[in-house]
């Protein structure tokens, strides 16, 4: 094993650049090769995964094209989209999980104005609108369906939103999430939160101890593939999450409601949430490294830095 030591540490010791980590798990050929905690916080603790949610709803989106329940090429079914000379009627299921939909959409603060995202999450005295999805879906268009690509969490409420008709809502949801994908990918903590219309709040919310997530990366990892050698995912699908879709303001590459971890030489891409919340998938290296924590916006290239650190310790 390469000596990992002083790349983890600067995950941990030093909040004023890294803000506060609360855990690392670095998974090798799916073995458990470095673990820490930081204060406070055990391997059975869950954690939050904000946006790194997101991915998991692309592994549920992968299981219904594998099934036929979905077909990513037609008008998706959301019904407010209904009316054929609706615009967002052209909208499909690739354009949101490519956050190519063309809907109107704040993701960060215009001056004092809150953002969309934050209505969306805690419209109502701090608790998500009750019907996420209906609320998403309400935005008008600002460009053409395809045309331009814009990260909106609104695109992934949606999504949730077919997900929800098409499994079921809130504990039936919760079964098949379970049934399908935590239970065969060994995830046994994954919680995932719903609105009141019983829509997965799957922009935002799955919390799962850090092997968990650890071993949902071990899943993109092993290009579908349970470890128990079951074919869960289309090697096709997992492919997709590394290929980019469009930029953000600051230049990361999205794929498909995942990212490019960025400029390195190992083609290495990942989920994120906005505290600095990642699980890299490395795919050369045979690694998946989970960090989890809170970090300000303006630290986490910080965070970036160190992950990059601690994978290039395992390059040999």
């Amino acid at each position: 094993m390469p000596a990992v030591s002083d790349p983890v540490a600067a995950l941990f010791s030093n909040p004023e650049r890294v803000g506060r980590t609360d855990a690392v798990v670095v998974l090798r050929d799916g073995d458990v090769v470095v673990e820490r905690y930081g204060e406070g916080i055990g391997p059975d603790d869950t954690l939050r995964s904000w946006s790194m949610a997101k991915s998991m709803l692309h592994a549920a989106f992968g299981l219904l094209v594998d099934r036929d329940e979905v077909d990513l090429d037609a008008p998706a079914s959301v019904a407010a989209w209904a009316d054929p000379d609706d615009p967002r009627h052209a909208i499909t299921p690739r354009q949101l999980l490519t956050m190519r939909a063309g809907l109107t959409w704040t993701e960060e603060p215009v001056g004092r104005t809150l953002p969309d995202v934050v209505h969306l999450v805690y419209g109502n005295d701090g608790r998500p609108q009750p019907d996420t999805a209906a609320w998403a879906a309400d935005r008008p268009l600002s460009h053409a369906p395809g045309a331009h690509f814009q990260y909106a969490s609104a695109c992934s409420a949606i999504l949730a939103g077919i997900l929800r008709d098409t499994v079921g809502a809130g504990a039936d949801g919760a079964a098949w999430l379970r049934t399908n994908l935590f239970d065969p990918v060994g995830m046994d903590s994954a919680t995932p939160r719903f609105d009141e219309a019983g829509t997965w709040l799957a922009s935002s919310f799955c919390f799962c101890t850090a092997r968990d997530f650890a071993r949902f990366g071990q899943l993109y990892l092993d290009e579908g593939a349970c470890a128990d050698g079951r074919r869960l995912l289309d090697p096709a699908w997992i492919a997709t999450a590394a290929v980019e879709t469009g930029r953000d303001a600051l230049g990361r590459i999205h794929t498909m409601h995942w990212w490019r971890f960025g400029d390195d030489p190992w083609g290495a891409y990942g989920a994120s949430g906005y505290l600095g919340q990642h699980i890299v998938v490395v795919p050369p290296l045979r690694l998946v490294v989970v960090r989890l924590g809170e970090t300000p916006t303006e630290q986490r290239h910080h965070v970036h830095a160190a992950l990059t650190d601690l994978i290039a310790s395992f390059d040999e």
